[in-house]
């Protein structure tokens, strides 16, 4: 799940890593360079059998280098481009596309496979920069035991949320530095316009909305509805995503009628997220293959239960589980890359000078 936060602290001690790295390749990617290394955010995650499996078939180790929830991974890619940590990135997304393709931090690659993931998927069709490799819908979750408790039907929609009856009940995400926060943020945008959002925003800070740095933060420590953080948080509203609940399930016997946690299907705004090669890097034959194995069937039917989103692969396979607990969104808000890319940092500015001071 796209998505996660970590300190400083890890960036910097990822950079450290990646140093080392460096030197187990060689000089200028050559093609015996035996170590390709994948940067990206802290939810990445892939069965060891199937990593495995394409490090035995390509001859290649692969290094995972983590550097915290998506926004402050792909800022640190953007501030090492030429130099970059890796050979190649995985997790920028529509929300943040632009200025990673903006400040040329990725090199075109046309990934093998990409003819199995559909065209609306492919927001850089033209020059194959990045590479779409999942997708998922960010919405508001909700813990289904805290409202049985309170006898209190949880909230379905946007408006809802400013009900004085879920007071003080929300956590979201920092729309500056997670992709989450900042998706949110602009489903907000698409639901009441550029004339409106901020508006509700007002409203929803006056109602009480909880804000932290990342995803991991605010699903894992504040929402009261994570198995893993044991229920210890307060929110019984956290901004996650619609294949959530599925996590909650999981490995559970015998298997619950629904998941403990549900999703308010009138918060959705639709993500995708991509991978590419990075400009500059050591092992550029090793980062196509990389790439290659990020779009195959292997992986992509790794990712529902590993991830917890969508495969990008129209003919990848989507176990059970997550079909039968995830909520399914027909019509997800969503704005079209040219206005993010135009808007994006002058509504960060504003969502920051509204929601944080």
């Amino acid at each position: 799940m796209s998505t996660s936060s970590r300190t400083t602290a890890v960036v910097v001690a990822a950079a450290v890593g990646i140093s080392a790295l460096a030197a187990c390749g060689t000089p200028g990617g050559g093609a015996d360079a035996k170590t390709v290394t994948l940067v990206s955010h802290d939810s990445f995650n892939v069965s060891k059998s199937v990593l495995a499996a394409f490090e035995k078939e390509s001859g290649y180790k692969v290094k995972i280098l983590k550097g915290g929830d998506a926004g402050k991974a792909v800022n640190q890619a953007i501030l090492s481009k030429g130099n970059p940590q890796g050979d190649v990135f995985f997790g920028i997304d529509n929300t943040l596309l632009s200025r990673g393709l903006n400040e040329g931090v990725f090199s075109p690659y046309e990934a093998k496979g990409l003819a199995h993931v559909p065209a609306g998927l492919q927001l850089d069709k033209g020059e194959h920069r990045v590479t779409p490799l999942d997708y998922g819908d960010i919405c508001v979750n909700y813990d289904r035991g805290y409202f049985a408790r309170h006898k209190t039907a949880p909230p379905k929609t946007f408006d809802d949320l400013l009900k004085p009856r879920y007071k003080g009940l929300l956590v979201t995400e920092n729309s500056a530095t997670s992709s989450p926060g900042l998706a949110f943020q602009l489903g907000t945008i698409a639901k009441y316009g550029q004339a409106g959002w901020q508006d509700y925003w007002k409203k929803l800070k006056a109602n009480g909305v909880e804000v932290v740095d990342g995803w991991e933060q605010a699903y894992y420590e504040r929402f009261s509805g994570s198995a893993a953080g044991k229920g210890k948080g307060d929110k019984p509203l956290v901004v996650s995503y619609a294949s959530s609940p599925p996590v909650e399930v999981l490995g559970k016997k015998p298997a619950p009628k629904e998941a403990p946690t549900g999703v308010a299907t009138g918060t959705c705004f639709r993500q995708i997220e991509f991978g590419g090669l990075l400009k500059g890097a050591k092992n550029e034959k090793g980062g196509k293959a990389l790439l290659d194995f990020l779009v195959s069937k292997e992986f992509q039917e790794d990712v529902p239960l590993k991830m917890f989103v969508n495969p990008a692969r129209k003919d990848a396979k989507v176990p059970e589980l997550f079909t039968k607990y995830g909520a399914t969104i027909d019509k997800p808000a969503t704005l079209p890359p040219e206005t993010i890319t135009k808007n994006r940092e002058q509504w960060i500015k504003q969502w920051s000078s509204l929601v944080l001071k």
